[in-house]
């Protein structure tokens, strides 16, 4: 996301570059760093925290959201619009508004992915509350007084009107809404996110090299939001097969870091190629039945050699 080790040696880089010539743009991309690192921190709780107990909300959640709204306005009123002729800083831009969108739609959806498609209910209504209207009370003698005389039914009715005068709910952010919903409107970012992570893998294909560290970064965080998010296994096998088909492809040089980053993210496109497969290379979904064997085995992308992350792949000296 827009955590990724890679992303954060870029933003460092690239601050230092345009450092002497755009001081504002080498200011907020420093910014941007010192958020990247404080935000990777949260979300390594958060997923672990997930993978645990998905029903136990997250104490990091309104932190994470902030962290990535704050991140998102710099991008788009500071980075995007200077990147200019800045080949990889333009697309490194255009990878971490995807990356921001990721984060929301991964813990900020309305509704969640995990209930994407499934039937839910068209809505809940509620016709008391309970404590909200008390019974008639004598006042002092002088007969029945109603609280909520004079007052029309539906406004006496809706919850959280307080009877005897004034708002007795809380202040935005501090109801019975989590405080996320407050940082952030609650919204289907699905749609909006894939289209980001589109135009950035387009940008990455055209501006840089097969074997670019930052080009597989983008691919790498694709493939996981095409699996995890859009539940498209099988567009993600290819995306990553077709990633490291560009690496080997490449003949571009690159320097001893960015030859180790791609190494790193080779060996992790490599696993993106297996999931969602049995230990046979066949589709683990039972609907499939005996065709998944034959689709499995000769649809879907394999390796012809496990991915070596010790050796250079051709194209990458």
């Amino acid at each position: 996301m827009a955590s990724s080790e890679v992303d954060q040696k870029f933003l460092g880089k690239l601050a230092k570059e345009v450092e002497n010539n755009n001081p504002l743009l080498a200011a907020v991309l420093f910014k941007l760093l010192g958020l990247s690192l404080n935000l990777s921190t949260q979300l390594i709780k958060a997923e672990k925290q997930r993978r645990h107990d998905k029903t136990q909300p997250m104490p990091e959640l309104e932190h994470i959201i902030w962290l990535s709204r704050e991140g998102l306005v710099l991008l788009e009123q500071y980075v995007i619009p200077m990147v200019g002729n800045y080949v990889e800083l333009k697309v490194l831009a255009f990878k971490l508004r995807a990356s921001f969108y990721h984060i929301f739609v991964r813990f900020h959806n309305t509704p969640p992915i995990e209930t994407i498609g499934l039937g839910t209910p068209e809505g809940q209504t509620t016709t008391t509350v309970p404590g909200l209207l008390p019974p008639n009370r004598i006042d002092k003698g002088k007969g029945v007084a109603r609280d909520d005389q004079g007052v029309p039914a539906q406004q006496a009715s809706r919850p959280g009107y307080n009877l005897e005068g004034g708002p007795v709910g809380p202040p935005p952010g501090f109801g019975p809404e989590p405080a996320a919903a407050f940082l952030l409107k609650p919204n289907n970012y699905l749609p909006l996110a894939h289209r980001y992570f589109q135009d950035a893998v387009q940008l990455a294909d055209q501006l840089l090299w097969g074997s670019h560290s930052l080009r597989l970064s983008v691919k790498t965080e694709f493939a996981a939001f095409l699996y995890e998010c859009v539940h498209d296994a099988e567009g993600s096998r290819k995306l990553a097969k077709d990633a490291i088909s560009h690496v080997y492809e490449a003949t571009e040089g690159i320097d001893n870091d960015m030859f180790t980053d791609a190494c790193d993210l080779v060996a992790t496109l490599g696993k993106m190629m297996k999931r969602g497969l049995g230990s046979n290379n066949t589709l683990r979904s039972k609907a499939q039945g005996s065709s998944s064997e034959t689709t499995g085995t000769q649809g879907t992308p394999r390796m012809e050699q496990p991915v070596n992350t010790s050796a250079p792949p051709p194209g990458m000296i």
